[in-house]
């Protein structure tokens, strides 16, 4: 496998004509000139697969694992193009894409797929739904489908409005990751903080430090902040990795003591979702449907 052009270059004869018809769309980087309604393209963000997915745009190539079980036609489809984090350049290049889509993981492979194809960095990070949602908008320029990105939209204000439901005056929340057995907590600055955001949901511990990654925490301290409710990601279980899972890790005495733990109000997502394909329109929907049935009681 080839990480960089240095490596290839002597296979590569020619780069891919850009097309003459461009569109001007907002990126991760700022506004770029990009191939209008490319037939081809190569994807190395799984957000990314998830929103063009569901706007019905073929991925020709994409990271031969996506991790997340509602993608694996569009993985099973596509060509292999290696990992996230080491393209298959040669791949790539064979592949002759028309548009290749960078993101999270992969954004710093932007200038290294640039010199193969128009490139784009498309991440989302800072601001899920915001972000999440306007990368709905420029896909659905770009492939000229903006009636169907509006359509996905509308389902995603309804989605988010029945979520809201659900939650309001349920008392409060604390968001944490396990990772085996360890534990960190995230408040509305941290990377699943638009949980807390979006839905109005209150924090049970608003001293959490503003870190992306979260704050590392033990059970003392979820025992003393005693959420009314507990949301639990499983860093283990999203990428595949074998280990002590959330539910093991969390089922202690201390825990036992919380008001979450007694009242049976601990709500564990789909931990690939909101973790891996986080910002995605179907990602943030799932999440939401998620945490709409478990504060439901579902």
């Amino acid at each position: 496998m080839f990480r960089s052009l240095a490596c290839a270059s002597a296979l590569f004869l020619a780069v891919p004509a850009f097309a003459a018809e461009t569109v001007s769309v907002d990126t991760y980087r700022g506004a770029v000139d990009v191939p209008a309604n490319p037939e081809k393209i190569a994807v190395f963000d799984i957000a990314a697969v998830d929103t063009l997915s569901a706007l019905g745009v073929d991925v020709s190539g994409a990271p031969q694992n996506l991790y997340v079980d509602y993608l694996k036609s569009v993985a099973d489809k596509a060509e292999d193009l290696g990992t996230l984090f080491e393209p298959d350049i040669e791949a790539v290049h064979a592949l002759q894409p028309d548009l290749i889509i960078v993101g999270g993981r992969s954004s710093d492979q932007v200038d290294t797929m640039g010199e193969l194809a128009p490139a784009i960095d498309m991440t989302i990070w800072e601001d899920v739904v915001g972000q999440g949602l306007a990368r709905l908008d420029t896909y659905g320029k770009i492939f000229g489908r903006e009636d169907k990105a509006a359509e996905l939209r509308a389902d995603f204000d309804a989605q988010l409005k029945s979520a809201r439901a659900a939650v309001a005056d349920k008392g409060t929340a604390l968001i944490i990751l396990t990772n085996g057995p360890k534990i960190s907590a995230y408040g509305k600055a941290g990377r699943f903080g638009w949980v807390h955001s979006t839905l109005d949901l209150p924090e049970a511990a608003a001293e959490i430090s503003d870190s992306t990654h979260g704050e590392s925490i033990s059970f003392e301290f979820i025992q003393t902040v005693n959420p009314d409710w507990l949301i639990v990601i499983d860093r283990l279980a999203a990428i595949g990795q074998p280990g002590e899972d959330a539910k093991t890790t969390l089922d202690n005495t201390l825990m036992h003591e919380t008001k979450a733990w007694k009242n049976d109000q601990v709500v564990y997502l789909n931990a690939s979702d909101i973790y891996i394909s986080g910002g995605g329109i179907q990602s943030m929907m799932r999440t939401l449907s998620d945490i709409e049935a478990g504060f439901n009681g579902n």
